[in-house]
């Protein structure tokens, strides 16, 4: 079966991190970048060429497929900054009551600036989102 095409990389964080033309983005990614890493207690990984993960596990769909995939995640997007929070699972378990301005798709929160934001709320979130993986995958 084929794997996922994004797959994580040695590349500089910082180098990438840096490279944020927009001072109030790369600003956020900073900010996001210390949240999950206190978080998740683990150094970030750059997956494919523009998704800061951290951590990782291992699934298997009911479809076959299988990967490797991180545990929390972001991207500095053109439109928004792109919280990875769960792949497959539902939203139903999680509480976004408070957090403020945001849109969600599959597995993605997001997010046009942190000061729309309750980080307190967002922090619960990526623990609570954490925690619902490492469950359903352990």
């Amino acid at each position: 079966m084929k794997g996922n095409k994004t797959q994580k990389t040695q590349e500089s964080i910082a180098l990438f991190l840096s490279s944020i033309e927009d001072e109030r983005k790369r600003q956020d990614s900073y900010s996001v970048l210390e949240l999950m890493r206190k978080v998740t207690k683990t150094e970030p990984h750059l997956w494919g060429t523009s998704i800061i993960g951290f951590g990782e596990y291992h699934y298997t769909y009911a479809s076959g497929r299988e990967g490797d995939w991180f545990l929390t995640g972001f991207s500095p997007r053109k439109q928004a900054l792109t919280l990875y929070l769960m792949c497959d699972l539902k939203y139903d378990r999680l509480n976004f009551d408070g957090l403020g301005k945001y849109k969600i798709g599959k597995g993605c929160l997001y997010i046009k600036r942190l000061s729309d934001i309750d980080l307190t709320v967002l922090e619960k979130l990526i623990v609570d989102s954490i925690q619902i993986i490492k469950k359903k995958y352990s």
